[in-house]
C-alpha cells in the first residue's frame, strides 16, 4: 500500500512538473514576441535618433579616419555612404507610407459629404501619385548607386 501511495505521489509530481514546463515555455514564447515588438519600436526610434546624431557621428568618423590609413579611410567612407543610403531608404519608405495613409484618410473623409468640387480632389490625388512615383524612382536610383 505504501509503495502504491509513493508511486502515485511520484506520478502527480511528474505531472505537475510537466504542466509547469508547458506554462513556462508558453510564457517564454509570449515574452519573446513582446521583445520582438519592442525591438522593432526601438529600431524605428533609433533611426529617428540617428538622423539627429548623424552629424556628430560624421565628425567622429572623420577624427577616427585621420588617425587611420588612407585605405581604411576609403572603407570607412564606403560604410558611411551605405549607412546614409539605408537611412535615406528608410525615410523614403516612411514618407511613402505616410502619404498612402494620408490618402486613405482623405478618401474616407471625402466619401462622407457629396461635394460638387470633385475634380480638384482628383488633381490632388494625381499630384500625390506623381510624388510617390518620383520617390520610388529616387529609391531605385539609390539602389543602383549602391
Amino acid at each position: 500500500m505504501m509503495m502504491m501511495m509513493m508511486m502515485m505521489m511520484m506520478m502527480m509530481m511528474m505531472m505537475m512538473m510537466m504542466m509547469m514546463m508547458m506554462i513556462m515555455t508558453m510564457m517564454m514564447m509570449m515574452m519573446m514576441m513582446m521583445m520582438m515588438m519592442m525591438m522593432m519600436m526601438m529600431m524605428i526610434r533609433m533611426m529617428m535618433m540617428m538622423m539627429m546624431t548623424m552629424m556628430t557621428m560624421m565628425m567622429m568618423m572623420m577624427m577616427m579616419t585621420m588617425m587611420l590609413t588612407m585605405m581604411m579611410f576609403r572603407m570607412m567612407m564606403m560604410m558611411i555612404m551605405l549607412m546614409m543610403r539605408m537611412m535615406m531608404m528608410m525615410m523614403m519608405m516612411m514618407m511613402i507610407w505616410m502619404m498612402m495613409i494620408q490618402m486613405m484618410i482623405d478618401d474616407d473623409e471625402d466619401s462622407d459629404d457629396d461635394s460638387d468640387d470633385d475634380d480638384d480632389d482628383d488633381d490632388d490625388d494625381r499630384m500625390m501619385i506623381m510624388m510617390m512615383m518620383i520617390m520610388i524612382r529616387k529609391m531605385t536610383m539609390m539602389l543602383m548607386m549602391a
